[in-house]
């Protein structure tokens, strides 16, 4: 599963508009519309996924330091 598609489901289960792509850029609050509770569900499935806490020594506030985390594991 993509980063995207997990981001996705997450964005289905709020009914928010899916997305076509992710730009790393995109910040995960003010972008996307991630509540803490949100980012708590997305730190678990992305750990589920790729084995690796984003959190794990550091804020994560956009997609492209969640990429960053995940290429670099």
């Amino acid at each position: 599963m993509s980063l995207l598609q997990i981001i996705n489901e997450m964005r289905e289960e709020a009914s928010y508009e899916v997305l076509k792509n992710l730009d790393p850029s995109m910040h995960l609050k003010d972008d996307l519309g991630l509540d803490s509770l949100m980012l708590a569900e997305l730190t678990v499935r992305i750990e589920d996924e790729f084995d690796i806490d984003i959190f794990e020594d550091s804020i994560v506030q956009t997609i492209g330091e969640i990429q960053s985390k995940i290429v670099g594991k």
